[in-house]
């Protein structure tokens, strides 16, 4: 560009060049707030476990505020299935995991902060209902999917429950133990919707509305496979010492070889693996798959093991 300055003005084509050059350095600008933005934290997604609710400051608050403390900046979206806590709480035990599905879909799709990807973390059953989320609802997508204590092959025996109502805990046990594949109790039961019995497999597939949709038992809905395997990893954390759970192989997706209850086999000697009907296999091959052990009771792990093992998955 060339200006007479003895004129004191540039000519029509100096000026163009001025504008093109403003308008570059503008777009630089833009451009660097876009990469700034993209280059934040992952946001996070986690659903809390049976009994459990959203925003307990001894729980669920409790994980959110260690996350945040670890990776500043973080957005973290804790769900809430229901209107407030007490609902929350209550719809862990009663409200059909298909629409806590649903609602935790529709909220997602709701939030301007994950619409370019989010990673979750489920402990519990919640392990469960998000690898649900991952298969039914790829928009936004979900990136890594943290398992932690979740029981992916269901669960054959109810030691004991959470939560203060010794009677609720003894209902639920009754109730599964007299009819788990009823509508009635299939439909209320949140817990009878990951009943597995390995002594009727045949009753299981038939009779479940939650889990053996979506551990692919009655056929294979390919969208199942295509949208799981677009995960860039599942991680499934097992613990070593769970009383809560059985067999708590499931949290690993093993579980009892059919037709008894007494052995279990892994993830890769099931015919789930084999026959790769949710592309398990394939994925274990990629790398995709991560197995991680703590050595302790169901959900009790420390704030140094959280740190180490699982907040790598989260950035």
């Amino acid at each position: 560009m060339s200006c007479d300055h003895s004129r004191k003005h540039c000519s029509h084509t100096d000026m163009e060049s001025v504008k093109f050059v403003l308008f570059g350095l503008w777009i630089i600008c833009v451009c660097g707030e876009v990469v700034d933005k993209a280059g934040g934290p992952v946001p996070l997604v986690i659903w809390h476990g049976m009994g459990d609710s959203c925003c307990n400051p001894l729980s669920m608050g409790g994980i959110k505020k260690l996350v945040e403390q670890q990776i500043p900046g973080i957005y973290v979206l804790s769900l809430e299935i229901g209107d407030n806590i007490v609902q929350d709480m209550e719809n862990s035990f009663f409200l059909n995991v298909n629409k806590q599905v649903d609602i935790a879909c529709d909220q997602l799709a709701k939030d301007p902060n994950l619409q370019q990807g989010y990673n979750s973390m489920g402990f519990s059953q919640g392990g469960q209902f998000l690898r649900a989320v991952a298969q039914r609802c790829p928009s936004p997508p979900m990136k890594n999917l943290i398992s932690v204590g979740g029981q992916h092959q269901g669960v054959f025996g109810f030691p004991r429950c959470p939560g203060e109502s010794s009677r609720l805990c003894d209902w639920i046990r009754k109730a599964l133990n007299a009819g788990a594949y009823t509508k009635a109790i299939q439909e209320h039961l949140v817990q009878a919707e990951y009943w597995h019995d390995p002594l009727n497999e045949e009753e299981y597939r038939n009779g479940s509305i939650f889990l053996a949709d979506i551990n692919q038992e009655r056929g294979i809905n390919e969208s199942y496979k295509q949208n799981l395997q677009a995960l860039n990893k599942f991680v499934m954390v097992k613990f070593l010492r769970d009383s809560m759970v059985e067999p708590s192989d499931s949290e690993w997706f093993g579980f009892y070889k059919p037709g008894q209850d007494k052995e279990t086999i892994t993830l890769q000697e099931s015919s789930l693996y084999s026959e790769d009907r949710l592309g398990l296999r394939e994925m274990d091959k990629a790398g995709k798959l991560v197995f991680l052990a703590a050595d302790g009771d169901h959900l009790q792990f420390s704030e140094e093991w959280f740190n180490e093992k699982i907040v790598p998955f989260l950035h």
